[in-house]
């Protein structure tokens, strides 16, 4: 199945997906880099995304959210 996700690219090269996805195994993707700057306050949500993800990613988490 092909999925299309958002992302935004930082000058770094740094990619960061706007949702998170569940694949199995390693498959190619396809980067289209818009000429469209990100919306504003992008860049408050890429910094904080590490910090939080400390959270999501506990089992606990993962097993509240399973039913979704």
């Amino acid at each position: 199945m092909i999925q299309t996700i958002e992302a935004t690219i930082d000058e770094k090269g740094q990619i960061y997906l706007s949702e998170s996805i569940k694949i199995k195994g390693v498959h190619r993707a396809l980067v289209t880099v818009l000429d469209e700057l990100p919306p504003k306050g992008i860049e408050t949500m890429l910094l904080s995304e590490p910090s939080l993800a400390a959270d999501w990613l506990r089992p606990e988490e993962e097993e509240a959210w399973s039913n979704l």
